[in-house]
């Protein structure tokens, strides 16, 4: 969530999440697709702990938030029973959650620390901070619906390594837009992996049955949830960035052998597979990997030589919020 210091000078930090990724990630249908004996199905570990590591560091932020010590004049503590870990006022932190200054004590990303204080390890503290329980709780569901099932599939490395480099790529994108506001949330990994969902169906696109409804049904649910990130508060640059970079790893980690390959051995010679991956899957693999390093390089020399996305894209603000008469997105 980013944020001026204050949520439309009431002083709470914008977040990533998007409130809808739960409800839409769970109806995501897995595509049928021939399974050859042999092929590990794995069991999901770093997923859980993914969703544990980000509880334990939001119950750190409460922690250190203290709201009880600090006299705030948009009222009192929300459920002061909790003590120190009770919430900021509603009308400071409507999702039930710390301030921004304690988010931005505890890594949240903000482009003046990052670029002028050299403080770059926030590009990816950020991805581990909420801005409240409302917006983890929505974050941790889509995490659960998404991601255990690619793990499951391919393993707890390659998808960890999605999830923390779309997070990473999310933080980079968003400071180069996003200058006075701060910004937290694991949304733009979460985007990574619907994004390495994307590119992995389009890579083994030959060995799906219902791969048309899958893909439509995926579609829907990325533009909805991009849809989401035009509202004011929502870091859509972050969802953007970490998409992107998931469709691009999806390409270059999720890679299936083409039908047959188990097989080849048991079958007749004349119908024998000769390559484990088809041409396009090469191509496409070739082609993601130099997008990726470009994409990094460019956007991190760009970020500490201080440039604005905006200056180079002069409409690109309207991606992340598109005012209207009911909100303003200043």
């Amino acid at each position: 969530m980013a944020a001026n210091g204050d949520l439309e000078s009431r002083g709470v930090a914008k977040h990533r999440g998007n409130y809808s990724s739960s409800a839409y990630a769970a109806a995501a249908p897995a595509p049928s697709y021939y399974e050859p004996a042999g092929e590990r199905q794995w069991t999901a570990w770093i997923v859980p702990m993914f969703v544990v590591a980000n509880v334990a560091i939001f119950i750190v932020t409460m922690f250190v938030n203290d709201c009880p010590k600090h006299h705030n004049a948009l009222g009192g503590c929300v459920a002061r029973f909790l003590g120190r870990f009770s919430f900021q006022p509603l009308r400071e932190n409507p999702l039930f959650g710390p301030s921004s200054s304690t988010l931005l004590k505890l890594g949240a990303l903000q482009w003046e620390k990052v670029v002028n204080q050299h403080q770059g390890w926030r590009l990816v503290t950020c991805v581990w901070l909420h801005a409240g329980v409302i917006h983890l709780l929505a974050n941790m569901l889509s995490l659960v619906f998404i991601g255990i099932r690619l793990e499951q599939q391919f393993g707890f490395v390659r998808i960890g390594v999605i999830y923390l480099l779309s997070g990473f790529g999310g933080s980079v994108l968003s400071s180069l837009f996003i200058r006075n506001n701060i910004s937290v949330g694991a949304s733009g990994a979460l985007f990574g992996l619907l994004g390495a969902m994307l590119s992995e169906l389009i890579t083994n696109w030959t060995i799906y049955s219902n791969k048309a409804a899958a893909l439509i049904t995926l579609l829907v649910i990325i533009v909805i949830n991009l849809a989401v990130g035009i509202l004011p508060h929502v870091d859509n640059f972050a969802h953007i960035g970490g998409f992107l970079t998931g469709i691009l790893l999806g390409f270059l980690l999720l890679l299936r052998p083409q039908f047959g390959w188990m097989e080849h051995r048991n079958l007749p010679p004349g119908s024998q597979v000769k390559s484990k991956h088809k041409m396009y899957q090469y191509v496409l693999w070739l082609v993601s990997l130099i997008l990726l390093v470009v994409g990094y390089v460019v956007g991190l020399v760009m970020l500490f030589r201080g440039e604005n996305g905006n200056d180079h894209c002069h409409w690109c603000h309207y991606v992340s919020c598109v005012p209207t008469s009911r909100w303003n997105c200043n």
